[in-house]
């Protein structure tokens, strides 16, 4: 007879591959009437042993699968030892954990078992649980399974605080090559139907404060990389694409990692985690710098370097575009200099309204010099000289004026 502790070591270890978990982005108030809040500053994490930073009781519902996915380790043909919980069980580990102070909310997924409706249903009955029985006012995210009902998406947001459909691979030529049993149109669908109820749901908030919220955190995917031909302009191509159409609040990029006995058609060696890092530095480009997707590889270049950081990779490619005066460029420009990031830039904004920057005055805001430097005009700098250092007779420096004023526009 297996116990629940079995089950959780099994389980646990079976959710690390999933890692479109994040608590960001979600408020609630403890109710006085249970027990649990959530502050907005994210549940507790723990590292796996490959690396992965994961909330503590992040689990599966069970790894018992129906789909058989190639690159999935609980695929159905896999030779696995299989656990599944029962809903209460989740219910008393995740308020276990909690009044250990163990973790601040609970991650929870599953493999699809009989059907995707359900396998929902399961894990809104573990939500519901928590939500309506015990009053927890902690954090939960919950995998939508892609193909369920709009009926249980529409129940399923009302206890959650973010949903997460993963679309799992960049193209659907890599499901139909790895994945057979799932279409990137079904798991869209999920997708929208997740967007357009959120929609609603906002709407209504905004009309009254007594309407309930649905899935204020929003919704994230997760792609696997490397487990396909698919190249870093297909994956950042397919990001833009999902941001722009369903409002995600995250896309996770987890590198593949090989497993024992795996399928002769992937990989044998690991995704280098440096493409990982790479793929959320385009992704946080897209989100907060204005890059486009189609900005930050080429046809002719379609993969990201792994040596440089695409900002930097950019710049060097756009000689034309540099240097950036600090102290008259627009946002758009200052956010395109490397070593600049986007708080630092509002900074910039704020105290050159006051006084031209210095050199010194980007240091004190922590700005990285040794990337920023060449791609950048300060009142005291130019890129490969400083203006103090200049040897043209005559030149008056005005350190209360725009170095444009200096050296003409850029």
């Amino acid at each position: 007879m297996m116990t629940t502790q079995d089950k959780l070591a099994i389980l646990a270890d079976a959710a690390k591959y999933d890692a479109s978990c994040a608590s960001s982005g979600a408020k609630r108030a403890g109710n006085g009437e249970g027990i649990g809040h959530s502050d907005g500053m994210g549940i507790c994490h723990s590292y796996t042993p490959d690396g992965r930073c994961v909330s503590l009781l992040k689990i599966l519902l069970t790894n018992f699968c129906t789909y058989d996915c190639v690159f999935c380790v609980n695929r159905v043909s896999s030779d696995i030892r299989r656990a599944r919980f029962t809903p209460e069980e989740v219910v008393n580990l995740t308020l276990d954990f909690y009044k250990r102070n163990y973790i601040e909310g609970l991650f929870l997924s599953s493999g699809i078992i009989r059907s995707p409706d359900y396998t929902m249903e399961q894990l809104i009955s573990v939500a519901k649980q928590l939500r309506k029985v015990h009053k927890f006012g902690g954090y939960i995210h919950l995998k939508a399974i892609p193909g369920c009902s709009q009926t249980l998406i529409d129940e399923a947001g009302l206890v959650a605080d973010r949903l997460s459909a993963n679309i799992e691979l960049p193209t659907q030529q890599d499901l139909v090559q790895l994945a057979p049993e799932k279409k990137s149109v079904v798991i869209e669908s999920t997708m929208s139907q997740i967007a357009l109820r959120k929609d609603e749901a906002d709407e209504d908030r905004r009309r009254s404060k007594l309407a309930p919220k649905f899935a204020a955190a929003g919704q994230s995917t997760q792609m696997v990389v490397g487990a396909t031909p698919a190249n870093d302009r297909q994956i950042l191509t397919t990001a833009t694409h999902l941001y722009g159409q369903y409002k995600l609040r995250r896309i996770y990029y987890t590198g593949f990692s090989p497993y024992p006995e795996a399928d002769t058609r992937l990989p044998l060696a690991a995704t280098p985690r440096i493409r990982e890092h790479r793929l959320y530095q385009s992704d946080w480009l897209m989100r907060f710098y204005g890059f486009e997707a189609s900005e930050l590889t080429t046809p002719e270049a379609p993969d990201l370097s792994l040596t440089e950081d695409p900002k930097t990779v950019w710049a060097k490619g756009h000689p034309e575009f540099f240097p950036v005066d600090v102290n008259a460029a627009p946002r758009e420009s200052l956010l395109r200099v490397p070593g600049i990031g986007y708080r630092n830039v509002e900074r910039i904004l704020s105290i050159r309204r006051y006084h031209a920057l210095l050199v010194d005055d980007l240091k004190k805001l922590h700005v990285r010099l040794k990337q920023a430097l060449p791609f950048l005009i300060a009142v005291d700098h130019l890129p490969g000289r400083t203006l103090a250092q200049d040897s043209q007779p005559g030149l008056q420096l005005d350190l209360f004026a725009p170095i444009s004023a200096l050296t003409g526009s850029i």
